[in-house]
């Protein structure tokens, strides 16, 4: 398959990269020579220079020929423009990053029949429904939900005083809904068996029923109180999509942003959050608002550097617990590392979303973990494929990998060995990221 990226941007050189890892033919279209020459010379992508927007582009025989075109250009417009001018042009499925909330929130019918966008990313929205998300299960560092909720998937770092460490897996008293499906251990992929066991500063993801998964939230060593009262230091557009959110569930929210236009944009959407116009990095003014009675702090200004700043600052003024957007992936483990407890990547988010959705097939959902080093994927058995009528243990699955959970005529439950599949099933599979372009073929139907 062939995949045609117009922007090397942050973004969209971000996909890129994901994409080519994952065997996917490539072409980056951009305008700028020098943001051109480091795709050229960092991926191993075509590379061409040349305006996505321009009907020349596309005769091209190396665009021309693609299946999917990713617009991620800075601008909105110049997006659109190109999805359509790919449609006219043969190319059958068109994704564009769409920042503006007139368009990717008011107008998505425009937006899919008038400029023929088959899937709509908007990094800002997706990454403050994440953080929505893990905020919801306060001792969760993330949490995620496939099967329209009846499978729900929840990471937890274990501390030292857990009842679990050190206990083989085939002795721990977990709930029989409940899997212990992945451990990362110093950035390492574990996919326990009976007699391994986990370790202080690991992070373990969990993933079972919705309901028994959620009493085991409440009872797994949570060290913060009830969520009330969050801090967030950044009102852009990420800022400004969590806030209201937040707001809407009966949360305190407090927000500090240097930029007056932008207070004054969220100030008209909150109705009793509280928005201050001053410096995050004031030391005395976090302390004045109360840094150290909020539940979390949530770092979200557009530079990585002064977000970890802000998230240890937060730390040594008392606060419980930190979150911290990022831009650039590679920042993700330095962050973990100095303390931070949950890191973020916008573009890591939105690439989950690409991946998913230019892989089709069965491919109902798809998560990104560990910065991209594991896979949750939510799949839909293919009537005829490999693995319809097989037993589990009889499924040539890599060893980094786990069936985790299987939903069945609405019904979910954990497999064992001895469970056969069928088509139609949807399987809840943990992998490692680059084995999965050879595993998901066996879930596919045939004919």
């Amino acid at each position: 398959m062939r995949i045609i990226i117009a922007g090397a941007g942050k973004l969209g050189f971000s996909i890129a990269q994901l994409l080519a890892e994952d065997q996917f033919d490539v072409v980056v279209v951009e305008i700028d020579p020098k943001r051109k020459e480091v795709v050229q010379n960092s991926l191993d992508v075509l590379a061409i220079e040349g305006n996505s927007c321009s009907p020349t582009i596309f005769a091209d025989p190396d665009v021309r020929d693609a299946d999917v075109i990713i617009a991620c250009t800075d601008s909105d417009e110049v997006n659109m423009v190109t999805c359509l001018l790919a449609k006219k042009n043969g190319i059958k499925h068109t994704v564009a990053r769409i920042r503006n909330v007139d368009y990717a929130v008011h107008a998505p019918e425009m937006l899919n029949n008038d400029m023929k966008i088959d899937l709509v990313i908007n990094p800002e929205r997706i990454t403050a429904v994440e953080i929505d998300h893990i905020l919801m299960t306060p001792s969760a560092l993330n949490v995620d939900e496939f099967a329209e909720g009846k499978v729900r998937m929840f990471e937890a770092k274990i501390k030292e005083d857990s009842p679990l460490i050190n206990i083989p897996l085939k002795d721990l008293q977990i709930p029989q809904d409940i899997l212990m499906a992945m451990v990362f251990r110093r950035h390492r992929m574990i996919i326990p068996r009976g007699n391994d066991y986990v370790m202080p500063g690991d992070n373990v993801y969990f993933v079972g029923k919705h309901e028994a998964i959620r009493e085991f939230e409440n009872s797994f060593g949570n060290i913060y109180d009830k969520l009330e009262k969050v801090l967030i230091i950044g009102a852009g557009r990420t800022g400004r999509f969590l806030a209201p959110m937040l707001e809407a569930q009966g949360i305190q929210v407090k927000v500090i942003e240097k930029n007056r236009e932008r207070c004054q944009l969220l100030a008209s959407q909150l109705h009793n959050g509280l928005v201050l116009c001053g410096d995050g990095t004031d030391m005395d003014l976090l302390m004045e608002e109360g840094i150290a009675e909020a539940d979390v702090v949530i770092c979200l200004t557009e530079d990585d550097k002064l977000n970890l700043l802000l998230a240890q600052l937060a730390k040594h003024l008392g606060a419980p617990k930190t979150i911290v957007r990022v831009a650039r992936n590679e920042y993700i483990e330095l962050m973990e590392k100095v303390g931070v407890d949950i890191v973020l990547s916008s573009r890591l988010l939105s690439a989950g979303e690409v991946l998913r959705f230019v892989r089709k097939g069965g491919i109902v959902s798809l998560s990104l973990l560990e910065g991209a080093q594991a896979e949750a994927l939510e799949i839909i058995v293919g009537r005829g494929s490999e693995v319809d009528g097989l037993a589990v243990r009889d499924i040539r699955l890599p060893k980094e990998s786990l069936i985790c959970a299987i939903v069945r005529n609405n019904e979910a439950y954990i497999p064992n060995g001895n469970t056969v599949l069928h088509a139609n099933d949807r399987i809840i599979l943990f992998i490692k990221s680059e084995l999965s372009k050879v595993t998901v073929p066996l879930f596919e139907g045939r004919g």
